[in-house]
């Protein structure tokens, strides 16, 4: 069989989607799904949300692009509001979050290179990590699925892990340049790190002049209820990577630094073509304004006590197949039994009842909505499992 016109590195699904209205997507011949995927953390705004198409329009048609070589009013703009609301006092806009996280790892190096160390160049980071599909980001994970067929991978880069610090710990020599961690994991199976761990890495970069490199591509921009995760933590890093939702579903991803920690970012040390045009400026501006309404980040996480305590409810009826549900916000986790395959179930729920959700790491259900759901969508995204879970406890007894 000839290879397909798409490179066929995806398992696509039979969901075509053609357009999307707020928390639903509709499919090619008009059926509906509601989206608790939300394009895997990306669509904080929901689909078609007015804002956010109001504002790309208006940009593209004033300007779309122009090179780096001249001065951004636009990115100077929405960099100042991301420093005002963030501990970074600089920002580099990128594509994506695996572009991101490259940036987070150039400029944590660059560090200690600026202060005559250049052999603190390794990254600590942590089993079941994700951190992207370049060549930098896979070789930040030590996972096979990953790294398979590529190596040689990029040295520098150790492997603890995930929440256990005294591991982390014992791997801190000569080389070590800091800790690249996501303070929740979310394809590893939405694991939130405890207090303890991310303020022990915290100290020790304290302590030894290391640099505390977080990836919130995933955790971050109010999918826990906080701007970003780390708040919950009581904590401040770096460097931090992050994307998805930063631009709603439009291809946008920063690396946000402490002055300390950037240093070493000076002229011609790194660049991107497309980073920071005008057309992802707004973009960006578009969704930062409705993050920072009033109250918007509080009912974040109204909304996402409800999710947990509604699926927390639902559990026991369907016991053979649920365990717990973990997570923060609205990322939130539903782990299932050993004798279930979690990419069974997804696709069941999504075939059969309508409802998007994704697979993650240690068997457990993503539960991705975007961040403007009602208590309407709860109740159905709650009915759904139900409905797939007792349609499928059938299917996995046989």
């Amino acid at each position: 069989m000839p290879i397909t016109p798409l490179m066929p590195v995806y398992p696509r699904c039979d969901v075509r989607p053609v357009r999307g209205e707020g928390c639903y997507l509709i499919g090619e011949r008009g059926e509906r799904y509601l989206d608790f995927a939300s394009g895997i953390a990306v669509n904080a705004l929901g689909h078609g949300h007015p804002k956010l198409v109001r504002a790309i329009a208006d940009q593209a048609a004033t300007l779309m692009h122009v090179s780096n070589l001249y001065g951004s009013p636009q990115g100077e703009h929405f960099a100042q509001r991301l420093v005002d609301a963030t501990f970074a006092d600089t920002v580099f806009f990128t594509n994506s979050g695996a572009e991101a996280v490259e940036c987070a790892i150039k400029t944590a190096r660059r560090y200690h290179y600026a202060n005559g160390n250049p052999q603190r160049h390794t990254l600590i980071t942590f089993n079941n990590a994700f951190h992207g599909r370049t060549m930098g980001a896979i070789s930040a994970t030590n996972q096979p699925k990953m790294r398979d067929g590529f190596e040689p991978l990029l040295p520098g880069f150790a492997y603890a892990p995930f929440d256990d610090l005294e591991a982390a710990l014992a791997l801190v020599n000569d080389h070590t340049a800091g800790f690249l961690v996501e303070p929740v994991q979310g394809e590893g199976g939405i694991r939130p790190a405890s207090d303890a761990f991310l303020k022990g890495l915290r100290a020790a970069c304290d302590a030894h002049g290391l640099l505390l490199v977080l990836d919130e591509v995933q955790c971050g921009y109010g999918r826990t209820g906080k701007l970003f995760a780390h708040e919950l933590y009581g904590l401040t890093p770096d460097i931090m990577a992050v994307a998805k939702g930063i631009g709603g579903g439009f291809p946008l991803g920063a690396c946000l630094a402490t002055e300390e920690a950037a240093k070493g970012m000076v002229f011609g040390t790194h660049g991107s073509t497309y980073g920071g045009n005008p057309l992802a400026m707004a973009a960006g501006e578009a969704v930062l304004d409705v993050l920072l309404e009033p109250g918007f980040l509080e009912r974040v996480s109204t909304m996402g006590e409800r999710l947990r305590a509604a699926l927390e409810q639902m559990i026991p009826n369907h016991d053979t197949l649920f365990e717990s549900v973990r997570g923060k916000g609205l990322m939130l986790g539903l782990k299932l039994k050993d004798s279930a395959v979690v990419r069974d179930f997804v696709a069941h729920a999504r075939d059969h009842h309508g409802l998007l959700t994704v697979a993650a790491g240690d068997n457990v259900v993503r539960i991705l909505p975007p961040l403007v759901i009602e208590e309407a969508h709860i109740v159905e995204c709650v009915e759904k499992l139900s409905e797939a879970a007792r349609s499928f406890a059938p299917a996995l007894a046989a």
